[in-house]
């Protein structure tokens, strides 16, 4: 079992468009993005941490290439947290916090 010194990454969401990546498959992240985006919502929170950091990228990716032609990133968030672990032993674990936005199109 592993606990924080500081917040539990998961308890720093505060919004309902966030989309937490874990061990799934990219296409389940990417589908949970674009219902965010179906639902109205202007902008969307894509975060993850350690090992899957990667994976959120390819969400990331994958939605702006494939799906959502007008989709701009905003901002990249990286981030460390320090874990400590029963045993005592400290360990860093890299975060990061990606939010994509639809681009407004301007008519003319």
């Amino acid at each position: 079992m592993v606990t924080t010194d500081s917040k539990n990454f998961e308890d720093t969401i505060k919004n309902d468009n966030v989309v937490l990546i874990g061990k799934k498959p990219v296409m389940n992240y990417v589908t949970a993005c674009i219902t965010f985006f179906n639902s109205g919502e202007k902008q969307v929170v894509v975060k993850a941490r350690g090992r899957a950091i990667s994976r959120a990228v390819d969400t990331v990716e994958l939605l702006r290439r494939a799906f959502v032609k007008d989709l701009e990133i905003n901002s990249i968030n990286i981030n460390t947290e320090e874990l400590f672990k029963i045993e005592g032993q400290k360990s860093n674990v890299s975060t990061i916090e990606i939010i994509v936005a639809k681009s407004e199109t301007k008519v003319t």
